[in-house]
């Protein structure tokens, strides 16, 4: 039994660094709850302009000033009329707030490997742990991403002309305003090589900025099947439920929860 308590710290570090800080989405997507996972849609997808069905290795980088707070996390990235699917793998992420082990721990868990599946049309996000064969569904708080791309018009300022890992790029301001007159501004670096693709997209909020880096874009069509969740995998009513039963199954069947916890 002594084991429990790192299984449990593993576990719940897994659930709030996956959730909350490995999200690729350019700002807040609501408060409340927990996080609901990254999203594509509403005015971001606006961004993306002509291209909408595309993949790329996508870097997220959060800066709020302080070192502490800095995160890095780099995925692979599907995107299909409004539609992501973003796979993270926990032990590539770098933050100061991640403890020494807790990579490996998450590893043993299952809970390294995520796939953040983003459903603005259906105004849910699936969170996906292949290492547990498990997903959950939460709901999308932000209505800004379930509004869709005709709900935003957008102006566009040229800011000069910039190198972005090898492509040359124009910087423009980008500035979206939905029909109810709230804006969002972006710095947006599109490559003339690839069609005016946004391969950095940067936007700071409450304080801390966050920069999107693409690279390596392909604009093959992603297959369908892949915004939905794996028809094998269990379906949970919540995190802590998939992450009790994991834990379970990892301690052995005579295991026994202690008081206090789901």
């Amino acid at each position: 039994m002594k084991k429990h308590p790192c299984l449990l710290s593993a576990l719940i570090l897994g659930f709030a660094l996956t959730t909350a800080h490995a999200q690729p989405g350019l700002r807040s997507r609501g408060a409340g709850g927990p996080p609901s996972g990254p999203q594509f849609g509403g005015d971001l997808g606006k961004i993306f302009g002509e291209h909408k069905a595309f993949s790329a290795n996508l870097e997220f980088h959060m800066n709020s000033g302080k070192a502490a707070d800095e995160v890095t996390m780099p995925g692979k990235l599907a995107y299909l009329d409004g539609k992501s699917r973003f796979e993270m793998d926990m032990t590539e992420m770098k933050s100061a707030q991640m403890p020494a082990g807790a990579a490996a721990q998450m590893k043993q868990m299952g809970m390294d490997k995520t796939i953040a599946i983003g459903r603005p049309d259906k105004k849910i996000t699936l969170l996906v742990y292949p290492g547990m064969q498990g997903y959950v569904e939460t709901p999308i708080r932000d209505a800004d991403a379930t509004k869709p791309e005709s709900d935003f018009t957008v102006e566009i300022t040229k800011l000069g002309k910039e190198t972005v890992n090898g492509h040359d790029c124009v910087k423009n301001k980008v500035v979206s305003t939905d029909k109810q007159g709230k804006t969002h501004e972006s710095i947006v670096w599109n490559a003339t090589d690839l069609k005016n693709f946004p391969v950095k997209i940067e936007t700071t909020e409450e304080g801390s900025t966050v920069t999107m880096l693409f690279k390596d874009v392909k604009f093959a069509k992603p297959e369908a099947a892949q915004f939905e969740p794996p028809a094998d995998f269990t379906k949970h009513d919540s995190m802590m439920t998939m992450m009790r039963q994991q834990m379970m199954k990892q301690m052995g069947d005579g295991a026994v929860m202690p008081p206090g916890h789901p």
